[in-house]
C-alpha cells in the first residue's frame, strides 16, 4: 500500500510533535525538547512539500533541504535558525557527551528554541 500524500496528516504530526517538545521542557529534557522541534518543522515541511507537489517527501532530515525543494521565501532570520536545528539534528539523536549537550541548552536557550519552532511553524503551515 503506497503511503498517503495528505499534507494534514504531516502537520498534525507537527502539532503532535510540537506539544511532546513542551513537556520535554516542563520535565527538563531540554534535548529531546530540542529533538522534538526539529522533528515538528521537519513534519510541518514535509507537509508544505506534499500540499505543492502531491509527492511523498525524501526521506531525510534536513531542513533546508525542504526549504530549497519547494522554493520556500523565507527570512535570512528564520534560515539561520533552521539551519541550527538541522546542525543539532545528529547530535540530539546521537550524544556523545550528553552531560556536555544538557551543560549546552539551558532552559532559557531551549524556551528560546521552542518559541521559535512554534512560530515558524505556524508561519510554515499558513504557506
Amino acid at each position: 500500500m503506497a503511503p498517503s500524500l495528505k499534507y494534514e496528516q504531516w502537520y498534525f504530526q507537527s502539532d503532535y510533535d510540537l506539544e511532546v517538545a513542551k513537556s520535554m521542557l516542563d520535565t527538563g529534557r531540554n534535548i529531546y525538547c530540542v529533538f522534538m522541534c526539529h522533528l515538528s518543522l521537519e513534519k510541518a515541511l514535509k507537509g508544505l512539500y506534499v500540499k505543492r507537489t502531491s509527492d511523498f517527501p525524501a526521506k531525510t532530515h534536513n531542513l533546508i533541504y525542504f526549504v530549497d525543494k519547494i522554493g520556500l521565501d523565507i527570512a535570512d532570520a528564520d534560515m539561520e535558525f533552521l539551519n541550527m536545528l538541522s546542525t543539532l539534528s545528529v547530535p540530539t539523536r546521537y550524544p556523545e557527551d550528553l552531560e556536555r549537550l544538557m551543560t549546552a541548552y539551558s532552559k532559557e536557550r531551549t524556551v528560546s528554541i521552542l518559541q521559535q519552532s512554534k512560530i515558524l511553524q505556524e508561519w510554515i503551515k499558513q504557506q
